[in-house]
């Protein structure tokens, strides 16, 4: 078979992305390559292709495990003969793969780079024809890059010990013209053909939000993204086990991961997270690096990372079908003071020499300020983050916080002599919220005993919003003109910086959001895709029932993007469901009867065609009333629900295109007039359902739960005594959101 004709047959695709095929045929033709791709522009096509026309293995060399068996087992699924060599396989499996690597019996073969120098796999590799060395995160070999690892030194010593010198090739998502050019040199690269494609991935929108309390912001964020995969990212272990346990606790699909959680246990959440049993993940940058998983709607940093490379490599890991993704980065100043620390604690204990040291903290130290500037978000991230990496980008790009209308450069020099002077005037002694009730005027028993209203600064922001106000004190804080104090008790100060701006000596202009933010949600740049949300579910639930029975990930059936190109097509014959995007020979034969089955039974309950745009967008305008008409005894669960849950199990029998997010709402809401929740703060301050003197007379209860980390959290449920009564009273709680 030719290049298009394997591409087709194996990976379901008629044509190649930008400079995939170029790539290729440079591989075909003997020549070392690097190729710079970002995430998502489809590098693994690049060295699989070649690899199934060239004569011999193509040995893959990989940083993680994760990457490994996820490369391989959808190689697998793709009908291509493929294998890996890492510490997780038993000493009779390791001989396994071996023998059937001397037999000729893999294409590609994926290994760790620390398993080059042994002398088993170097006995091995002598024996037989290797036509392709593959770099996968090549990256990792320049001291010079962000994630520096010592094994794959290993590698240029395993490539001068073969009989014959093979192909080399190299592929990253990141790198600077450094890193790139440490790259050829460290794997001795023969006049290689150097190809950066560019680093935009357009389906991502960027976003720096500055929240004065970043969990109600990461609340709000999530509540969003119903029903969507999404990977939060803290700075350390602490935030990690802290944001994951209060999102269990209110009521999110979640689960912690880090590297000093027990080996089980992580592993676990990880294999949750991508089989789409947990919906988030809330991890350090240990999660991710190898991750295959294709429908990451969102990457949401609570915590500034400590550079760009980094950052663009996490973010990336949204988006990588190619549908619009968000990428959003929570930051404060203590962000960069945490950053900062790491970096200047990083190379001690006799790791590297002295000098080197000190040359790799100043290196680390500047990124740091690269990224810090970047979360200033003073002008467009797309644009900041390309010329970062080397790559001409100016204008607006129209999906970014900056660029789409939600923020603007405005001079606040008056606001910020106010709010210095202020804060000056109370000794610097009281956090944010004090200030702005001394601006704004307000009266309460501590700013009556200190004599607050005497002080000239009392009231002189009368006229702004407090929300405002606390804005601008954010980006003053950002910005550097003002510090928050590390202590229980965070109070503001004014910085060395303050004293130009506090004498008129200088201006002070900052982003801010728009006191009218533009009505209407944001539209990507990314292609967006009408269908009906029902056939969607229905294709994802067959997915799930397939992916289980094989113990894959669902994606690894069919991506999310194939369904959404199955909702828009409609295939009903084998002929049609191979023009779908992403399907191919191998998987048109496993899986193809099935799909088409359910799609042709769909099409037949629904009058022979998908709902048009305009239809599928009626059916949800008035969602509660309808599902109020679907609903009958059979939904009640003989188990004990959480209000979420119940919801789900509404929304699944009812068939309508609504979020449960707003089903749950509703229901909350109405319990809550009846007299049956109420609203309180829980022991860290948030806010929370609870029962009250009347629950337990309808079935409402409050429920302690073990948390994925082990930890007890009491919640509300619902008996099915109490889903029945809901039940019985939805076009109630229905009439109410009139």
């Amino acid at each position: 078979m030719n290049k298009l004709e394997i591409l087709k047959t194996y990976f379901g695709y008629k044509g190649f992305r930008p400079a995939q095929e170029k790539v290729i045929d440079e591989i075909l033709s003997g020549r070392d390559v690097l190729a710079v791709m970002p995430t998502g522009a489809g590098k693994s096509i690049c060295f699989q292709v070649p690899a199934l026309m060239m004569n011999g293995i193509t040995i893959v060399i990989s940083p993680l495990i994760s990457l490994m068996t996820d490369q391989v087992s959808s190689l697998v699924q793709s009908g291509i003969r493929a294998a890996y060599l890492n510490s997780t396989l038993s000493a009779a499996a390791q001989r396994k793969v071996t023998d059937n690597i001397r037999a000729g019996m893999y294409k590609i073969v994926y290994i760790a780079p620390e398993r080059l120098d042994t002398e088993g796999f170097g006995r091995v590799a002598a024996d037989i024809d290797i036509s392709m060395v593959a770099v996968d995160e090549a990256h990792c070999i320049s001291q010079w890059g962000q994630d520096f690892r010592p094994s794959y030194m290993n590698i240029i010593k395993f490539i001068a010990s073969l009989p014959e010198r093979p192909v080399v090739t190299a592929f990253t998502a990141t790198a600077t013209e450094r890193v790139r050019a440490d790259i050829v040199s460290s794997l001795e690269m023969k006049d290689p053909y150097c190809v950066t494609t560019g680093f935009d991935r357009p389906n991502l929108y960027f976003g720096v939000k500055t929240p004065d309390n970043k969990y109600e912001e990461l609340k709000s964020l999530l509540s969003g993204y119903e029903g969507k995969s999404g990977i939060v990212y803290c700075s350390t272990r602490k935030n990690v086990d802290e944001v994951a346990f209060k999102l269990e606790n209110d009521g999110f699909s979640a689960a912690p991961y880090h590297a000093g959680m027990a080996d089980d246990m992580r592993m676990k959440n990880q294999e949750d997270f991508i089989y789409d049993r947990v919906r988030i993940i809330v991890a350090t940058n240990a999660f991710g690096m190898g991750i295959d998983k294709s429908n990451v709607s969102f990457v949401i940093h609570y915590n500034m990372p400590k550079d760009m490379e980094s950052y663009y490599q996490e973010a990336g890991r949204a988006g990588r079908d190619g549908e619009p993704a968000d990428c959003i980065m929570l930051y404060s100043g203590a962000d960069y003071r945490l950053a900062k620390y790491m970096i200047e604690n990083s190379y001690g204990e006799g790791n590297v020499d002295e000098k080197t040291a000190e040359l790799l903290k100043k290196r680390d130290l500047k990124r740091l300020s690269a990224i810090t500037e970047y979360s200033h978000g003073t002008a467009c991230l797309r644009s900041y983050i390309l010329n970062y990496f080397g790559e001409d980008s100016s204008g607006k790009c129209a999906n970014c916080s900056f660029c789409s209308g939600d923020t603007e450069k405005t001079d606040v020099t008056v606001e910020a002599q106010k709010i210095m002077s202020c804060i000056y005037r109370m000794g610097q002694s009281y956090g944010a919220a004090m200030v702005i009730k001394v601006l704004r005027g307000e009266s309460d028993d501590r700013i009556r005993e200190y004599n607050f209203s005497s002080l000239p600064t009392y009231g002189i922001m009368s006229d702004m919003s407090a929300g405002r106000i606390k804005d601008i004190i954010g980006r003053l804080t950002s910005n550097g003109y003002l510090v928050r104090t590390d202590s229980d008790r965070p109070v503001l100060k004014l910085t060395a910086k303050a004293v130009p701006v506090l004498k008129g000596m200088e201006s002070v202009y900052i982003m801010l959001p728009k006191e009218k933010p533009v009505k209407g949600k944001r539209v990507h740049t990314g292609a967006e895709y009408a269908l009906d949300s029902r056939l969607m579910e229905k294709l994802k639930q067959l997915r799930k029932s397939i992916a289980e029975t094989l113990g894959i990930p669902p994606y690894q059936v069919f991506t999310d993007a194939t369904l959404r190109d199955m909702c828009s097509k409609l295939p009903v014959s084998k002929g049609e469901f191979l023009a779908v995007s992403g399907v191919g020979s191998m998987k048109l034969e496993r899986y193809g009867d099935e799909f088409i089955k359910l799609i042709a039974d769909w099409k037949k309950q629904n009058g022979g065609v998908r709902l048009s745009e305009k239809e599928a967008a009626a059916v949800s305008e008035h969602p509660l009333h309808e599902i109020a008409k679907k609903l009958t005894e059979d939904i009640i669960s003989e188990d004990d629900l959480t209000i979420s849950q119940y919801s789900d199990n509404i929304i699944t029998a009812s068939g309508i295109n609504f979020k449960t997010r707003g089903v749950r709402t509703a229901i909350g809401d109405w319990l809550i007039e009846k007299g049956l929740l109420c609203e309180k703060k829980d022991a860290k301050g948030m806010n929370c359902k609870a029962v009250t003197k009347l629950s337990e007379s309808v079935g409402i209860v409050s429920r302690t739960k073990i948390s994925a980390r082990g930890v007890p959290y009491s919640t509300v449920v619902l008996t099915p005594e109490a889903q029945r009564f809901i039940t019985e009273h939805f076009s109630e709680i229905a009439s109410i959101e009139d």
